[in-house]
């Protein structure tokens, strides 16, 4: 793999993110021999999880408990994702965006990083998947199923992910080319800041603060070719309205898995033979 993209570009996404310490997956025997490492959890992390636990006795007179079997593992997380985790180590990247969030920011992430709960993470590693959850219309239906965290919006995958349709009958060169304009996109991205060192929250704010500016119409015309290629995937009329559309499809989706039929899932399609095909190089790494 290609060396990974800088973080320092991507504060836009992490600015309140924080990425797991590797030391929450390990056991205790291993832990201590990272000496600095348990040090610093042990005096920043141990004591919360200590006065949790004992608040959960003095407050049962049980012995017994979440918080006092959390206190047993103290090192590693309340839920540590496992399930994920193993997903995530199966892919080379994946694919994420901030929480909450006032902007569509999708990007790929290095799967030797763990994120944490301030991510919405997607384990795909395709730019096909990347580019359908980048466009307009993932976004439209972001916003209008979400929920909203103060005047943010905040992905919630239950109603934004479980719910919306990807295209059900993309043809090999429709998947392709929404594959390509989204490589073209993260390309055109990180070109534009580094000529104006730029983090890609930047970026995304002078979308709407500075339209005029010559690199930012470079990007938005990056996303409208992304869109335009999404909505040929879909088979929609380029003058429709997204979300009805959606909508729509969201029905008709939800009629077949009822009647046992099969639909088309997230992720390439399974006429895709080859997933490398569709897994380019680039990711954010440390």
């Amino acid at each position: 793999m290609s060396p990974a993209i800088p973080l320092a570009f991507f504060d836009d996404i992490f600015f309140s993110l924080h990425f797991s310490f590797p030391l929450f997956y390990l056991r205790h025997k291993l832990l201590r021999n990272q000496n600095q490492a348990f040090k610093y959890i042990q005096k920043t992390v141990f004591p919360t999880i200590k006065v949790n636990a004992d608040d959960e006795k003095l407050k049962t007179g049980k012995k017994t408990g979440p918080r006092q079997s959390h206190f047993r593992r103290w090192w590693k997380y309340w839920r540590d994702r496992s399930e994920l985790i193993e997903k995530l180590k199966q892919i080379p990247r994946y694919i994420v965006c901030s929480r909450v969030t006032k902007r569509p920011i999708f990007e790929f992430i290095n799967s030797t990083i763990r994120p944490n709960d301030a991510l919405q993470v997607f384990p795909l590693a395709d730019d096909y998947s990347f580019g359908i959850l980048q466009s307009n219309f993932h976004w439209q239906w972001f916003m209008n199923r979400c929920s909203t965290l103060k005047k943010d919006f905040r992905y919630t995958s239950d109603t934004v992910f479980d719910t919306f349709p990807f295209p059900q009958s993309p043809t090999l060169e429709q998947v392709q080319q929404v594959a390509q304009s989204a490589v073209n996109l993260r390309k055109t991205r990180r070109e534009i800041m580094t000529k104006n060192q730029w983090s890609l929250r930047e970026l995304y704010r002078n979308l709407t603060d500075n339209p005029n500016n010559s690199d930012i119409q470079k990007a938005q015309q990056a996303q409208t070719n992304l869109d335009q290629s999404v909505a040929i995937a879909y088979g929609m009329d380029l003058k429709a309205e997204p979300l009805e559309f959606l909508l729509n499809l969201n029905l008709e989706v939800t009629d077949k898995e009822a009647k046992g039929e099969k639909v088309t899932a997230p992720g390439l399609p399974d006429f895709v033979t080859d997933l490398n095909d569709f897994i380019s190089q680039d990711c954010v790494g440390i």
